[in-house]
């Protein structure tokens, strides 16, 4: 399975884990890395990843995410795929989604992703035949389910 995850995704493990739904969304992540690390899941990124990575501003935290995204993304939509991207985002963000968050999404459909994994309510809510759009708590329970 190709799963795709936004940057709320790699920033949950950093948000204050003081909140139930916050903690068991971090740890739930942290068991989706480990499944990448072991090649149960096939990690796809992208250059919308990479420029969001960049503008991380705390240098430790960009990059040990950086790190794992190059040492286990086994595909990546580079920026000679912008056009195809750009297009692809239009008729989402005409739905309501941001101009980033439509991005990743349409990086993640274009590389033909099974699932794109969000930890952003909002972003969740939208639907779409061409991908599955997953909390990370919902995507473990899916894998364990199966």
């Amino acid at each position: 399975m190709k799963v795709y995850l936004d940057m709320c995704c790699y920033n949950r493990p950093y948000d204050p884990q003081e909140q139930m739904k916050i903690y068991l969304e971090t740890q739930a992540k942290l068991f989706i890395q480990d499944w990448i690390k072991m090649g149960k899941l096939a990690l796809v990124a992208s250059y919308t990843l990479d420029y969001e990575v960049s503008n991380v501003p705390q240098e430790e935290r960009r990059a040990t995410i950086r790190a794992f995204i190059y040492e286990n993304a086994s595909e990546y939509l580079g920026v000679e795929n912008r056009n195809a991207v750009e297009e692809k985002a239009k008729a989402i963000i005409a739905t309501g989604v941001k101009e980033k968050d439509a991005a990743h999404v349409a990086s993640a459909i274009l590389a033909g992703c099974d699932c794109f994994v969000s930890t952003d309510k909002r972003l969740l809510k939208y639907r779409t035949d061409e991908i599955r759009l997953l909390n990370p708590i919902e995507l473990i329970s899916e894998l364990e389910g199966e």
